[in-house]
């Protein structure tokens, strides 16, 4: 049963509320994906604070149109059914979880672009992005840094205590 106007409307004010909200959005294509294998993927993005979205490609064309800051782009250059998969809280995690999910689903789902910092990507750059750690990766890596001259300095003092230790016991023996 075709949409009518105003349900089209809606979902052109739901698709622009969601590219306002979103760090990074990746388009993907998925002919041939299964529900539960749509649901799924869907659960995990939602875990990751991203959102699978699927909608006609003219209404996704307008609904970037409307929007001034994102790059103009033309969904219908895309073959076969579009996914936005849109990030809200990481820019690498909507390119990570579906990167993780085509290991296992390689002839159903590819990388066809996407969008970061305002700016259109290809699909060899969302697969690089998607290569990247996430923002609680690089977080950990830049507290281990700061963390290590610090553990390296307690571990040179305990070093020295522990062998002050280790004369004192051998001067007690010795006298005992």
């Amino acid at each position: 049963m075709p949409k009518t106007k105003l349900q089209k409307q809606e979902i052109l004010r739901d698709l622009a509320n969601k590219i306002n909200k979103a760090k990074s959005v990746v388009f993907a294509k998925f002919d041939g994906l299964e529900v539960k294998d749509n649901e799924d993927l869907r659960k995990k993005l939602r875990q990751a604070g991203s959102e699978y979205y699927v909608a006609k490609k003219t209404l996704i064309n307008l609904a970037f149109k409307e929007n001034k800051d994102m790059p103009k782009i033309d969904v219908d250059q895309f073959d076969g059914k579009i996914a936005a998969v849109f990030g809200y809280e990481d820019e690498v995690a909507p390119a990570k979880m579906i990167a993780e999910f085509q290991k296992d689903h390689e002839e159903v789902i590819d990388f066809v672009g996407g969008i970061l910092e305002n700016r259109f990507i290809s699909a060899d750059e969302v697969s690089a992005l998607s290569k990247l750690p996430s923002r609680d990766e690089l977080y950990a890596k830049i507290v281990g840094s700061i963390n290590a001259p610090v553990s390296g300095f307690v571990n040179a003092l305990a070093g020295n205590l522990r062998n002050l230790v280790y004369v004192l016991k051998a001067v007690e023996e010795k006298k005992s």
